[in-house]
């Protein structure tokens, strides 16, 4: 059985994904058959020894694998694989964090033959109604005017939303949350702190970029929360970078990102002291430490400080 998840919506592909493999281990508490493949780290090599590999006890065994359709050649290792062991019974999970490249042939081949499921960003009604059930969900309630100020304030981003959502709720102490609670939210604030972070890292100043992590982290801001921001600001860098080496003008970055401006100007100029690629890398890592967190390898701060060194 193969499933397929992708999409630019990564927090419910994520949660997809953290429910099928908790249903594996619900089935196999041992969990000696549940293999992680990243390609960041793994080569196809150590995947394929492993699938080969006779299974403990004679059970399904279990990988996930992510990011594999980054590489055309990895990909196409993953794509003869397949294509040679269709009658296999394990359970394969090929995760993307993105829209994933539709041309390319292990994509085309997982539309056609896995249980596929894409994760577009939810349109405003679909957000809203996400949003109301998030909040009924940690014991709170919100009126419609600080459901639409939410909204319209932090977008679909649901990662962000998650993490404001549980401090509203945990403030109002299962009281209705107002659209004064929604004007306290503090993330332009983080945004501009994690921008300042990640200079830091870009200048080799290591030790400068972890204290002001740490310092987020003595306000009480959340690690999972602090990695998003990291996510989104790293996501806008990789576009702009890209659109740069296209030689676009800074009006046309900042229409096609669909940034402000402003906030483009800064992007194109953080961007020059990273290559194409080393951003490339750098993103695929933020999403390795998020699985890593989200399935317990690490702790949520030391997956965030070894992230914030390794830039």
């Amino acid at each position: 059985m193969i499933f397929f998840l992708y999409g630019r919506d990564n927090f419910r592909s994520r949660k997809k994904l953290k429910e099928i493999i908790e249903q594996y281990q619900k089935v196999r508490q041992h969990g000696l058959n549940f293999f992680h493949y990243d390609s960041a780290e793994d080569s196809f090599d150590n995947f394929r020894d492993q699938s080969e590999a006779r299974s403990l006890f004679g059970e399904k065994r279990l990988f996930v694998m992510e990011n594999v359709l980054t590489d055309r050649g990895l990909s196409q290792s993953f794509l003869t694989h397949l294509q040679k062991k269709r009658d296999s019974t394990d359970i394969l999970i090929f995760f993307e964090g993105g829209d994933g490249d539709s041309k390319n042939p292990l994509f085309v081949f997982l539309k056609k033959t896995a249980q596929t499921q894409e994760f577009e960003p939810l349109d405003l009604p679909a957000l809203k109604s996400w949003i109301r059930q998030a909040v009924k969900e940690q014991g709170a309630e919100i009126d419609s005017l600080a459901l639409d100020r939410l909204a319209a304030l932090l977008g679909n981003d649901l990662w962000l939303l998650s993490n404001e959502i549980g401090k509203l709720a945990s403030l109002k102490d299962r009281q209705k949350i107002e659209v004064s609670d929604i004007n306290s939210l503090a993330r332009p604030k983080i945004e501009v702190n994690i921008f300042k972070t990640i200079e830091e890292a870009a200048r080799g100043d290591r030790k400068k970029a972890l204290g002001l992590i740490g310092r987020h982290l003595a306000e009480g801001d959340s690690p999972v929360y602090l990695l998003a921001m990291i996510n989104y600001q790293f996501r806008n860098l990789l576009l702009v970078k890209g659109l740069l080496e296209k030689k676009n003008s800074p009006e046309a970055i900042a229409k096609l990102a669909r940034l402000n401006p402003f906030v483009a100007r800064q992007c194109s100029a953080l961007s020059q002291k990273f290559t194409f690629s080393r951003l490339k890398e750098i993103y695929s890592q933020i999403l390795d430490t998020d699985f890593k967190i989200k399935t317990g390898k690490v702790s949520p701060r030391q997956g965030l400080e070894l992230l914030i060194s390794g830039i």
